[in-house]
């Protein structure tokens, strides 16, 4: 079992960044690929980034995010991150931090590939 607690969400103007962090209990956390998602009032949860836990780290991206979000991940901490840079207002949302079973790295889109969830931390991106 693992679980996922996200904090670092807040209020931020336009242009701003921020920085999520996701600290996972347990001493499995290396051996999981770990997700960002997040939802918006009245839409449906949707695929932001994503991190292998092969070594190395391969990293995935929504189109709607490239070049101005990067996940990363601390196995010593047990923490994965994302950093939220020029921000959107569109950007603003509920974002949560999801796990895949152990040892799985497939199908990154998916909510349905990610077994644990945390309870999301609110991001606001004012204009």
């Amino acid at each position: 079992q693992v679980q996922l607690v996200e904090s670092g969400g807040g209020l931020v103007q336009a242009g701003g960044s921020l920085r999520l962090s996701c600290a996972a209990s347990g001493r499995t956390f290396s051996s999981h690929s770990m997700g960002w998602f997040r939802q918006a009032p009245g839409k449906e949860r949707e695929f932001v980034a994503a991190i292998t836990w092969r070594s190395g780290g391969s990293t995935y991206y929504v189109d709607s995010v490239k070049g101005r979000f990067t996940i990363s991940r601390d196995n010593a901490k047990n923490t994965v991150y994302l950093q939220m840079n020029s921000l959107k207002p569109e950007d603003t949302a509920v974002y949560y931090c999801a796990a895949q079973a152990r040892y799985y790295s497939d199908d990154y889109v998916a909510r349905t590939a990610y077994r644990y969830w945390g309870q999301g931390t609110q991001v606001t991106v004012s204009s």
